[in-house]
Order: structure tokens, then C-alpha cells, then sequence
């Protein structure tokens, strides 16, 4: 077993739980979204809060962080855009008629999911919605973006591909590829039997992982549609998703996270160790770190799956994971992020196997585990 961690710093300045966390490009803020309807932006040289952003009228589900902007969205139905050195609210977005789930910030545009079962995607400098994409019979959960250059060339997809592909995972069932462009869907991708909660793209083999409450990942080729191979073996909700170096990581409700060759689908190791569903991943300098409805984060030894850390402190959930640096950072339902020093996890040896490293996550909250007692 692991030993623990030790925390640099708690940060409770928020009054109700940290929906999401995310780190600024240049590394040098995070940007945290609560139940508080506030959001706020905090220094990861001293763990310092240093604004508050104020004016939605409903808890804030998503955040992104850019190093001149940062983007928030809310129950409320809107985006914010803030100056990241005031604090200041720059432009509101609205136009979505229910919770706005998650957004994406790329190619200059920003990418919305809502409960009203549309995707839009928006002007960043306008605030005004160029693209509407609906088809979805339920809410759509989680989105993805791959950028035109990142696409074949090929002349017959030279338009559809244009402005680039969104792809979305919805309550529905399935996930949809959507042209940029024109808006229109380009390809349905269905054999999904439970919402799909997460997704992530490879983009150069144009390659989307989706992951589901029906306990599978399946991969798809983006542009035919063609399912092209399904992962089985977890026994509960995929929560969250890793790409890495050809290599899958999935978070489950079943409590571990299993690690999978992108190629193949074969299943390469298991996680285990958590007392609850897994809720985060992060993969960092050959460690992978998780967080757990049992309130607790761990850091996994990525090539042996050996638990090398345990990191006590949070009462709830780990809602959101980052890392930068030696330090990482937890966000949690009890309404703290704290900082934990991971010095010395890269320093072990470890056995020359699969080359493995990291991705993006496009997770969905879980309901509030119970506080826990001390293991």
C-alpha cells in the first residue's frame, strides 16, 4: 500500500463544492467553478486566490482556463468571458434554454453542451452563436474538438471537414460527429445501450473513444462512422476517459480504472485500490493520478499499476484533478482544493515495458459519496 500524502495548502475560500478545476496553458493560474455560483482564479506559485469572478445566478458546471481569458458556464443557461488580471466579466453568452454542461475553447471559437439537447458553437470575441447542432433526443453531456489541420486532406472531405469536427456524447445513447462548418451531423455513432458520459479524441488517427453508463468503451472512426472496436471488462458507469500514448484509461463506477491498448482494445492492467467510483484521471511524468467518491486521491505507478501514494483530507468526492509541476491539485464536493506535494513519485524504478503518457478528460459529475472515516 502507498503512503500518504502531504498537503501544502488548503484553499476553502468557496461556500458550496468545486464542480470543476482547470489550469491555464502557461501554468501559472487555475481557475476553479463551485456550487457557490462564484468562480474563482488562484496562483499556483503561492496557492493564492487572486479574483472572484461573481455574476452568474446558479452554480457554475464547467470552466476553462485561457492565459488571457478564462470561460465559466452555469445552470443559469449562460457563459461568462473574464479578464483574468480584474476579474471582470467581458461578455455573456446566452441562448441555451437549460443547464449548460460543458464548454471548449479551440480554433477560436467556443463549444457549448447543454440540457436542451442542442451543441452551439460561438464567436469568442462576439459573444454570438455561429452554429446551433441539434439532433440529440436528450441532454448532450460531454464535446470535442478536432481542428481542420489535424483532418485528411482528402478531396472528397475537403468541405465537410472545413471548419473542423465537434463531436458529442449525449443522455441519448450515442455521440455525434458534427461538421463545423455548416452544422450539419456528419456521422450518428450508435451500439451504446446507456448514456454516454465521457469522450476523447485521437485526433490523428481521427479516432473518438466514448465511454458509457452501459460499462463499455467503444472507438470510432470519426469520419466513416464505422465502430471499430468495443473494450469490456468494467462492471459499472465509465466516468472518465485518458488517452495516452496509444493506451486508454478508463475511471468506473465499478471502483477501478483499467488500462487498454487503443489499437487492439486488449486489456493491459487494472487499478484497483479505490473504496468508490473512480471520478478523475490524470496522467503526469509517468504516474497516473486518480481521485474517488471516497474522497480520497491516489498516484498509481502507470507501467506496474503499483499504488505508490494516498492523499487524506477531502470529506467528499474528488471532482477534478490537475497537476503542474511537483504539486498537485484536488478539487472536491466538500468545497476545497487543496495542493499536494509529489516529489519523489518519479524517482522509483520501474521496469522497461509499454510506453505510456497523456490526454484529456471529459468527465461527468457523480453524486456526493458520504464523508468517510480515516482508513
Amino acid at each position: 500500500m502507498g503512503g500518504g500524502g502531504s498537503a501544502l495548502r488548503v484553499c476553502a475560500d468557496h461556500r458550496g463544492g468545486i464542480n470543476w478545476l482547470s489550469l491555464s496553458p502557461d501554468g501559472q493560474r487555475l481557475l476553479t467553478g463551485s456550487e457557490d455560483g462564484t468562480a474563482r482564479l488562484w496562483s499556483t506559485a503561492d496557492g493564492q486566490c487572486c479574483a472572484l469572478l461573481q455574476g452568474h445566478e446558479s452554480y457554475v458546471t464547467f470552466c476553462q482556463l485561457e492565459d488571457e481569458a478564462a470561460f465559466t458556464c452555469s445552470a443559469d443557461c449562460t457563459i461568462r468571458k473574464w479578464d483574468v488580471l480584474t476579474g471582470q466579466c467581458l461578455q455573456v453568452f446566452r441562448g441555451h434554454t437549460s443547464i449548460v454542461n460543458r464548454i471548449l475553447v479551440a480554433n477560436n471559437q467556443l463549444f457549448s453542451s447543454s440540457y436542451d439537447r442542442t451543441a452551439r458553437a460561438w464567436s469568442v470575441d462576439k459573444g454570438q452563436v455561429s452554429r446551433e447542432f441539434r439532433g440529440h433526443r436528450n441532454c448532450v453531456l460531454t464535446l470535442a474538438y478536432s481542428a481542420p489541420w489535424d483532418l485528411p486532406r482528402a478531396p472528397c472531405l475537403e468541405e465537410a471537414v472545413a471548419g473542423g469536427l465537434l463531436v458529442t456524447g449525449s443522455t441519448d445513447g450515442t455521440a455525434k460527429v458534427w461538421q463545423v462548418a455548416s452544422g450539419c451531423c456528419h456521422q450518428t455513432l450508435r451500439g451504446h445501450t446507456g448514456a454516454v458520459l465521457c469522450l476523447v479524441l485521437d485526433t490523428p488517427g481521427h479516432t473518438a473513444f466514448t465511454g458509457s453508463t452501459d460499462a463499455t468503451v467503444r472507438a470510432w472512426d470519426m469520419l466513416s462512422g464505422e465502430p471499430l472496436r468495443v473494450f469490456r471488462g468494467h462492471q459499472g458507469s465509465i466516468v472518465c476517459l485518458e488517452l495516452v500514448n496509444r493506451h486508454v484509461y478508463s475511471g468506473s463506477a465499478d471502483r477501478t480504472v483499467k488500462c487498454w491498448l487503443a489499437d487492439t482494445g486488449e486489456h493491459v492492467r487494472t487499478f484497483a485500490a479505490h473504496r468508490h467510483s473512480v471520478s478523475a484521471l490524470k496522467y503526469h511524468a509517468g504516474t497516473l493520478f486518480t481521485g474517488s467518491g471516497d474522497a480520497r486521491a491516489r498516484a498509481f505507478d502507470a507501467q506496474s499499476g503499483a499504488l505508490r501514494r494516498v492523499f487524506r483530507g477531502h470529506a467528499f468526492i474528488i471532482n477534478c484533478i490537475q497537476v503542474h509541476g511537483q504539486v498537485l491539485y484536488t478539487a472536491s464536493h466538500d468545497g476545497a482544493l487543496r495542493l499536494w506535494d509529489v516529489r519523489g513519485l518519479a524517482a522509483a524504478p520501474r521496469r522497461p515495458k509499454r510506453s505510456l503518457s497523456r490526454f484529456f478528460s471529459g468527465k461527468v459529475g457523480c453524486a456526493a459519496a458520504a464523508p468517510l472515516q480515516p482508513a
